[in-house]
């Protein structure tokens, strides 16, 4: 049986991924890009530093926390529902390998919980148990991805909207140049890690995606 939807107010259409193991600076990158949001474009954001102990991740989604987001942003941690608890964040993102959100859901009623997905498979198991939203990927050909194979493309990402009643997250060298390809295949949103990556270009780059996807 599934469960209640809890969010009441759209999802963003954007989300935001962190850089993770690039970021040398235990996640210095993700507070400046917090920082630098516009305020009128709300995201998803997902702190996915997953080479930071939980004291250091934990500190890193405290201080994120305390950053005062767009009005409708959500900010989320990649697999750590127990940080994203103790630091009051809004959600968890779960990997296609982590456990499914309805074993955790219990533990956080409260909480948004998305899923990466990479299959039809993990697909069902993913919306079977729960998940709030889908990101789906890679999309197109994006040099992080290439050890993993040829990119899914659009017309698996379409075969999976249209399966699909939950909102889908293109992700995988997505720009603002190929994003209207990605919604005209029935995606909610984008997202994206590296096209965020340079901050003097971030805002315009968010306000780019945010005209594409919000017609």
């Amino acid at each position: 049986m599934k469960h209640k939807k809890l969010q009441q107010t759209p999802l963003p259409r954007i989300c935001l991924i962190s850089s993770g193991e690039a970021d040398t600076g235990n996640g210095i990158l993700l507070l400046d890009q917090l920082n630098l949001l516009p305020a009128d474009i709300p995201c998803i954001v997902q702190i996915r530093e997953k080479h930071l102990n939980t004291k250091d991740l934990l500190t890193l989604a405290l201080k994120a926390r305390k950053i005062s987001l767009p009005e409708g942003s959500l900010l989320l941690c990649n697999e750590r529902a127990d940080v994203a608890l103790a630091a009051g964040l809004d959600g968890i993102h779960l990997p296609e390998t982590a456990v499914p959100p309805d074993k955790l859901r219990a533990f956080a009623p409260l909480l948004i919980f998305g899923c990466s997905i990479h299959s039809p498979e993990a697909f069902l198991v993913a919306e079977q148990s729960g998940a709030d939203y889908l990101l789906f990927g890679p999309v197109f050909d994006t040099p992080s991805k290439r050890q993993y194979g040829a990119p899914q493309g659009l017309k698996k990402l379409g075969e999976l909207c249209r399966a699909s009643s939950l909102p889908i997250y293109a992700l995988g060298g997505v720009t603002p140049e190929n994003a209207a390809r990605c919604m005209d295949e029935g995606a909610y949103g984008t997202a994206g890690l590296s096209v965020f990556r340079d901050t003097s270009r971030m805002a315009e780059t968010l306000e780019q995606f945010y005209t594409i996807l919000n017609p």
